[in-house]
């Protein structure tokens, strides 16, 4: 299938990600019987820094410039993201060439009570490190006390009982990639909280110029899955967004169209802005570049001027 020996996997090294990773190499590996791969474990600057909110670390690519350089430097051969954690601006030089079909994209409750959102006492302590979370937790209930935490999902799963927290907010991909689903007290609907660009898949990132590597990569792409992120990524780019303003979307196909819904809140949740669009699957840039025009003259250019960007 490939004259490749050996193929070099880029992953950070936490839990979930070598979780992901694996998950890559054993679908290669089945594909190929041939192909030796491998997993490169790279410390990111996202990981180095834990403490810090992702807002001031510079937002999502903390978490994938030390990898996309390494891939640069033809020090691995392909990287693997949690597509939510990747920018929409690619490095000169590197390619999206493969996007995994997408684990459940919902956010999860985990409660120290099992208690669901609705339920939870009035004032409760709610930890999460998204503002996009934040913005659509307290816009359904302004009464919560939103506490910021960071880590890997073992961490944020300690510090619910650590630091005191009555529940905390995670994405249910990961929880099931872990096996952890034992654990959730509620998965939220999208009305309540619209995912982040991309989450739930994973996002296979290569050397324009390395084509059979393209050829291996290319197996583990799910159209579906591909033109409902391909819709997201443009929508968010068209904002001009990232960690530091709160922006949500989910694209998903269904009887051959495309459906792409979108939010941009204000942090403190008092304003939102939602809307959603459909059409064909061949036209995902267009629909979420269209999308995003429609809430900016909603009032989302309003809301993200107060940010500094756009």
């Amino acid at each position: 299938m490939s004259e490749i020996k050996t193929l070099r996997i880029g992953t950070r090294a936490s839990a979930l990600a070598l979780k992901q990773a694996e998950w890559v190499k054993s679908f290669l590996g089945q594909k190929s019987p041939a192909l030796k791969v491998v997993l490169v474990k790279i410390k990111t600057e996202g990981d180095k820094l834990l403490n810090d909110p992702l807002t001031e670390l510079g937002g999502k690519g903390v978490f994938v410039k030390e990898i996309e350089e390494a891939l640069i430097r033809r020090e691995i051969d392909v990287a693997v993201h949690s597509l939510k954690d990747l920018p929409t601006e690619i490095p000169e030089g590197l390619s999206l060439e493969g996007i995994t079909e997408r684990v459940d994209p919902r956010d999860v409750i985990i409660s120290r009570e099992n208690i669901p959102l609705r339920d939870l006492p009035k004032g409760a302590k709610l930890g999460t490190g998204s503002l996009r979370r934040r913005a659509q937790l307290l816009n359904f209930r302004p009464d919560l006390e939103i506490l910021p935490i960071r880590g890997n999902l073992d961490t944020r799963l300690r510090k619910l009982t650590t630091e005191g927290l009555d529940a905390i907010i995670v994405a249910a991909a990961g929880i099931k990639r872990m096996g952890w689903e034992d654990k959730i007290s509620e998965y939220l609907p999208f009305e309540t909280c619209l995912p982040a660009v991309g989450q739930g898949a994973l996002g296979l990132e290569i050397r324009v110029d390395d084509k059979e590597v393209n050829n291996l990569i290319k197996l583990l792409d799910h159209p579906p899955t591909a033109g409902a992120i391909r819709a997201e990524r443009a929508f968010l780019k068209r904002l001009g967004g990232g960690c530091q303003v709160p922006i949500a979307a989910r694209g998903d196909t269904e009887d051959g169209r495309l459906r792409l819904s979108g939010i941009v809140a204000s942090v403190d949740g008092t304003q939102l802005v939602r809307d959603s669009i459909s059409g064909e699957p061949s036209r995902a840039e267009p629909l979420g570049i269209e999308l995003a025009e429609r809430l900016l003259t909603q009032g989302a250019e309003e809301i993200i001027e107060q940010f500094g960007s756009l």
